[in-house]
Parts: structure tokens; C-alpha cells; sequence
């Protein structure tokens, strides 16, 4: 049996998985404590989790296909200050040298309170390039002696020609100085954020060299051969040759576990993601079944370092409730263990014994929290997970689920004094919960343009039950808990797909251009460990902000099978669409089936205005292990062999192109080939999208069916 391990260092624990390869099934799990002050740093507790699972479930080291590993290092140092000091090479010549000088003098950048990442400049002059070697030289004696431990060489326009900053850095190294290349950070213009990025990802270089390097040999003196894994903050992995490079890439890394775990365990396509603490709960969106990114400050500054889009609300299953005047006032952000008590939803009911109702300061500046004191002497924390057991939100199976009648006992003082019932006091409590949470999936629906009817809510981690019924419920969304929410994250990091990112401003892009960064995100994708063959890139246009944008993401080796679970038939496709649309199985049929993938559509009226109706034909993609790949409200699908793609691509352009004031409208189109889809939404003209579809399709047997589904962009086409 082949399996995959997936390790997640948390802030308190190290988790572990091991994976089946062929199943995806869980085969166990294993937890220990976060080794923050071991000599070796957290590396040793990755060592020591590896080293635990695979004696526990007898996994040999020629059976792991696949190690992979998620880290807060990298993040920690940054909160904490822990960073090394950063030398600049400015390389800059002529008139311009003095406007380089000054977009890369980056100065202190606070990191936390008193804790600064220091950052000194040298300016070499480019032009001189017979002198160019003893000019670093100088450059890097003067930046030691400012107390540099780390270098990083920038120069405006290096994203078009990075000579002289590669030319720099090979110096660099062969002086030993850990050094990164503002082309190697970000592709984009902009000096001063791209060198801000360069020297944040500089500052962490030694550090995670040391880590890097230590977990590497520990896997290899395992008799491991599968290459070590490390989670990216987009929740992707590469290799960790490239975090040697790109350490910066695994800042924020932690929340991006889950998602991935959601995306693949859970197969999410378009819905909110909650991964539930104790304390908090991370919330991100995934939109057509990628995860929403954005770009990271650190110390409030802007960087070019493209993370998951996550938010972060200060209520968990152990957030206490607020209360003022001996009644409800909010629940959280405060968490039982702060103030040193125990769940009441975890205690024995013999142990609740004639309660009073007290108040406690967690903190000394905090408001009151509820906690009970009974006759016994012990204490106990009224929290949100008793308040979900109690309105029966938690399933039995849930690692959530605790001691209902002990709850009710508890909370009891605290309804008496709210003139409620127990049952009607927690379900007070989860509507402020719910209050808080609603707030950020409201700004993800306004943000990324979401249909709150189609989304599905998905919990991870141990309190995912106290958070995502109720929500589910108040917004009236399809809700679940993730098989095995408790160890999501690193679950996410076992069958997390290897994935790059290239991002180039260009004006008025060109079919060349576009193909160019595709290629340049293929390549970087293989460079991280991604089979060739597995690799689908996704192409984005950014308009307004002049950028291209190619995501790449492949699995480190061939998949023969990409779910659990027997092919869906005919019928069961039907069932499951009609059951999202709302609608009977007589009202949807198949389109379209290429074998991999059906195009299942419907005919519905919705209002249009007040009192008038329309006809919408939503589509949805569904493959044959009952996975919605890709959802719209009113397309047009077509089916063609390969070799009448062009011709069906022009018809569907000239169909739904729309003409107006601002010019052409192009229709977004999707093209399946097999299991693929190949989405050229946002391309701006009928060349881009036929040179990017000519790619795409290389390679594919003229005979071969194809499914295309168009949708215009003059109307809210999801649903």
C-alpha cells in the first residue's frame, strides 16, 4: 500500500496523517507537542510526529509516495522579530539612479512591538559592468559592516531583464551570503513593493535554510525517497528546494492547510471554508473551485506575496460568553483556557452540582465572562460549544460533541437570569456568533462576487460543529462537516497539488504575451515538483490593474484516480443536480457526456422585475464521481469533436459578444477536454482566446468529444 503523509506544525501542536494513496482514506493520525525550543526548532517535532506515525500504522519508508509538511516558521518569525538583517544591493545607473535609491531604501519595517526587520542599502552602478564584480564586492563589505547577515540585489526593470540583478546575487552566494533577486520574488513593476518583498523573504532566508535543510536529511535518514513537500500560502506545495529560494512563500501558510484539505478531500467548487479553533476561526472562500488569494502586508506594508484571502474572527468552540448585568451581552473573543477553566460541555453532570453564576476577568481590562461555581468548589467556563450541544447543532460523531445534560445544568443560572429556557439562551448565544461570522462570509459574497444560493459551508477542525450548523442554517446554505475535520489541515497538506504563480504587468496584452507567462508558470510548476503531465494552468487578465496572471497546479506524480467511491450512474448525477438547483428530477437532463464529465441543464423562470419572468438555463458540471466542477445560471453548452473546436469557439464568440458604448463585451467560455476544464474567462479578445485554446488542446485526438459552455458578462452569471 502506497501512502501519503501529511504533517501540519501548528502554534501548540504537530499534527500528522498518513493517507492512503489509491483510496484517499485516512489510516490514522498522530498529535505531539510544537517543538519551539528545541535546539533543532521545529524540525525536531517534525521528526519526531514522522517517526510516530510510521511505527504506529507500520508504514514502510519505500511506501510513502508522497511527504509533505506545513510550518508556522516562517510566520512566527516574522510576528516575533526573529530575523536576520538585510543588506540591498541597489543596481542603478544615470539619471534614474537617484529615484532607485530612494524606492529601495526600505529602512526599519516593524514586525512587533520594539522588534524591527533592519534593512541597509549599497548602490552599485549597473553601467559599469567591466567593474561590476569588485563594485558588489565593495557593496557587500560595506553591508556587512552594517551588520547584514542577508543580501538581496533589486534594480527597477529587472523583471524584463534580470542580468544584472542574477549577476549580483551568483556573487553573493559565492561569498556564502544567503541572497534573493527581486525578480525571483515578484514579476511585476513596481520597485519599492518588489523589493520590499525581496527583503522580507531575505530577512527569513537563514533561518529557513537551517530548518529546510535539517528536515530534508531527517526524511532521507528515514529511507524515505519521495522528496520532501512543503505548504505554500496558497494552498499549494513545492519543493524544499524552492523554500531555500522563496521562503516567503510559506508565511501564512497555517489557514491555507485546511482550504486545501476542503478542496480536495471535500472537492469544494464554490463555498466558504471555516476551520474552527478554540480561540478562533479562519474563514476563506473557494470561487469555481479555486481558493481566493490576495496580496499579504507585513507590518502593514504591502508586499507582492499572493496568500489565501483569510479573515480571521475571534470566536472558537471555547469562546466564553459576555455578559453584563448577570445577562447575554456577546460571546468571545475570550476562550475558557485563558481563564484557566474547563469546558462545562466536557464535564461529568454529576459534577454540576447547584451552580451559581459568576464573573470572571480573563484578562484584567476584560469585560465580565460567565463561568459557574458549584457546591463542589469546581468551575466551570460557559462556552459556545456547550450553546451548540444544547440547541443540537453537534453531531455524535463530532469531535465537538460533549455532555448535553451537564451543559444544560451549567447554563441553567444564566437562563433563569435571562428569563429563557437553556435551550432559548444558547440559541441567544449562537445568534450573536452567528452575527460576527455572518459579518465576513458577507464581505467574501460582496468581494468575489459569490451566489449565496449555491454556496456550501464547510467546517474543519475540532470546532467545526459549534460554528458552521447554525450559520449553514441563518443564511440558508448547504452546510457540512469535513470527513475528519479534526486533522483537515494536515490532510490538506497530504493531498495538497503542487502549484506556481506567475504574474506580469502588460499593457494591451498580446497572444504571445499571454502564452509566455503560461509557459513561464508551467515551467516554475515542474520546477516545484509537478509532474508535466498532470499540469493544467488557468490564465487570468487583469484589465484594470495592466497584469496577466497564470496559475499552474500538477500533482507530484500521475493519478489514476482522483476521488473515492464508485462511478456515479445517469440517475444519481440527475438526483444530485436536481437537488441543488431546487428543482424535480423530470426538470434536468444530461447535455452532454464526454465520457469523464456531463453537462447536466435545466430551464427555470426567475423574476426578472417585480412582477416579470425570465428563462435561465443553469449548467452544471459534474464528473463521474458526483463532484460539481463548475456551476452557472444561464449558459449555452455545445457539444463538438476536437477538430471542429475553432469553428464552434467563433460561432459561440459571435453569438454572445455583446456591443455597447465601451466596446466588445467578450462572453466567457470553457472548454472541457476529458477531466479538464480549460477556463478562458476574461480574456479580452477572440486571438487570445483561440491562441490559449490552440494550446490547451494540443496534443488531444481530433476525435475526441469536447463540452463548451458560454456565458455572457453583461449579467450575474452564477448560481
Amino acid at each position: 500500500m502506497k501512502v501519503r503523509i501529511g504533517i501540519d506544525v501548528g502554534g501548540t501542536f504537530t499534527d500528522a496523517v498518513a493517507i492512503n494513496n489509491d483510496t484517499f482514506e485516512l489510516i490514522g493520525s498522530v498529535k505531539m507537542p510544537t517543538t519551539h525550543t528545541a535546539k533543532e526548532g521545529v524540525a525536531a517535532g517534525i521528526v519526531k510526529v514522522l517517526k510516530e506515525i510510521m511505527e504506529k500504522y507500520q508504514i514502510a519508508p519505500e511506501d510513502v509516495t508522497f511527504i509533505a509538511h506545513g510550518t508556522t516558521q516562517a510566520t512566527n518569525a516574522l510576528l516575533e522579530g526573529d530575523v536576520s538583517q538585510v543588506g540591498i544591493i541597489t543596481l542603478s545607473s544615470g539619471v534614474q539612479g537617484l529615484k532607485a535609491k530612494s524606492d529601495t531604501t526600505i529602512g526599519d519595517i516593524e514586525l512587533a512591538s520594539g522588534k524591527y526587520l533592519h534593512s541597509y542599502n549599497a548602490v552599485v552602478n549597473s553601467a559599469d559592468q567591466e567593474g561590476f564584480e569588485k563594485n558588489i564586492e565593495r557593496a557587500l563589505g560595506e553591508l556587512k559592516n552594517s551588520g547584514a547577515q542577508a543580501m538581496v540585489a533589486t534594480e527597477a526593470f529587472s523583471v524584463d531583464n534580470p542580468e544584472n540583478e542574477n549577476k549580483a546575487i551568483e556573487i553573493c552566494n559565492q561569498y556564502g551570503y544567503p541572497s534573493t533577486a527581486g525578480n525571483d520574488v515578484s514579476k511585476l513593476y513596481g520597485l519599492k513593493v518588489r523589493t520590499r518583498t525581496a527583503v522580507i523573504n531575505g530577512s527569513i532566508l537563514p533561518k529557513m535554510l537551517d530548518a529546510a535543510n535539517m528536515t530534508e536529511k531527517s526524511i532521507k535518514d528515514a529511507g524515505i525517497k519521495s522528496p520532501l513537500m512543503v505548504m505554500r500560502c496558497d494552498g499549494g506545495v513545492m519543493t524544499v528546494d524552492e523554500v531555500r529560494h522563496r521562503p516567503i512563500l510559506t508565511i501564512l501558510s497555517g489557514p491555507a492547510a485546511g482550504v486545501a484539505g476542503a478542496l480536495m478531500y471535500e472537492k469544494l467548487t464554490d463555498g466558504i471554508f471555516f476551520e474552527v479553533g478554540g480561540t478562533s476561526t479562519d474563514i476563506s472562500c473557494v470561487k469555481d473551485g479555486n481558493v481566493a488569494v490576495k496580496y499579504a502586508e507585513v507590518g502593514g506594508h504591502k508586499t507582492y506575496l499572493t496568500s489565501l484571502d483569510v479573515r480571521t474572527v475571534g470566536i472558537g468552540g471555547g469562546s466564553m460568553i459576555e455578559i453584563h448585568n448577570g445577562k447575554v451581552k456577546d460571546v468571545g473573543p475570550r476562550s475558557a483556557h485563558i481563564a484557566d477553566l474547563d469546558y462545562e460541555v466536557f464535564a461529568e453532570d454529576e459534577n454540576i452540582i447547584e451552580p451559581v453564576l459568576k464573573a470572571v476577568h480573563p484578562i484584567s481590562t476584560d469585560p465580565e465572562y460567565a463561568y459557574i461555581e458549584c457546591s463542589n468548589g469546581k468551575k466551570y467556563a460557559l462556552t459556545l460549544s456547550g450553546a451548540a450541544n444544547i440547541a443540537g447543532y453537534v453531531p455524535e460523531d463530532s469531535y465537538a460533541k460533549g455532555n448535553i445534560e451537564a451543559a444544560k445544568k451549567a447554563w441553567a443560572p444564566l437562563a433563569e437570569n435571562m428569563g429563557m429556557s437553556v435551550k432559548e439562551t444558547a440559541e441567544e448565544v449562537l445568534r450573536l456568533s452567528a452575527l460576527k461570522n455572518g459579518k465576513v462570509v458577507e464581505s467574501f459574497i460582496k468581494d468575489y462576487g459569490l451566489d449565496k444560493n449555491m454556496l456550501t459551508f464547510v467546517g474543519g477542525g475540532g470546532g467545526a460543529a459549534t460554528v458552521v450548523p447554525h450559520l449553514g442554517k441563518k443564511f440558508g446554505c448547504v452546510f457540512k462537516i469535513a470527513k475528519n475535520a479534526a486533522v483537515i489541515s494536515p490532510i490538506g497538506v497530504a493531498l495538497a497539488m503542487v502549484r506556481d504563480m506567475v504574474e506580469r504587468t502588460i499593457m494591451n496584452p498580446t497572444e504571445a504575451d499571454i502564452l509566455a507567462v503560461r509557459r513561464e508558470a508551467e515551467r516554475k510548476a515542474i520546477a516545484s515538483g509537478a509532474n508535466p503531465e498532470t499540469i493544467e494552468v488557468k490564465v487570468e487578465i487583469d484589465t484594470q490593474q495592466q497584469k496577466v496572471r497564470a496559475i499552474a497546479i500538477g500533482a507530484t506524480e500521475l493519478r489514476t484516480k482522483e476521488l473515492t467511491g464508485a462511478r456515479k450512474t445517469d440517475e444519481e448525477i440527475k438526483s444530485l443536480v436536481a437537488e441543488n438547483l431546487k428543482v424535480s428530477e423530470n426538470q434536468v437532463k444530461i447535455e452532454v457526456d464526454n465520457g469523464s464529465i456531463c453537462a447536466v441543464t435545466s430551464e427555470i423562470k426567475v423574476r426578472s422585475h417585480l412582477f416579470f419572468t425570465k428563462k435561465v438555463k443553469p449548467v452544471r458540471l459534474v464528473d463521474r464521481d458526483g463532484v460539481i466542477r463548475l456551476q452557472k445560471k444561464n449558459a449555452q453548452v455545445l457539444a463538438c469533436p476536437v477538430s471542429a473546436w475553432k469553428k464552434n469557439v467563433k460561432y459561440l464568440l459571435e453569438e454572445h459578444t455583446v456591443y455597447g458604448d465601451g466596446g466588445a463585451e467578450i462572453p466567457n467560455i470553457y472548454v472541457v477536454s476529458g477531466s479538464r476544464i480549460v477556463d478562458m474567462a476574461g480574456m479580452q479578445s477572440e486571438s487570445q482566446i483561440l491562441s490559449l485554446c490552440e494550446v490547451e488542446l494540443a496534443g488531444t485526438q481530433s476525435d475526441e468529444n469536447l463540452i463548451m459552455i458560454c456565458t455572457k458578462t453583461t449579467e450575474n452569471e452564477r448560481g
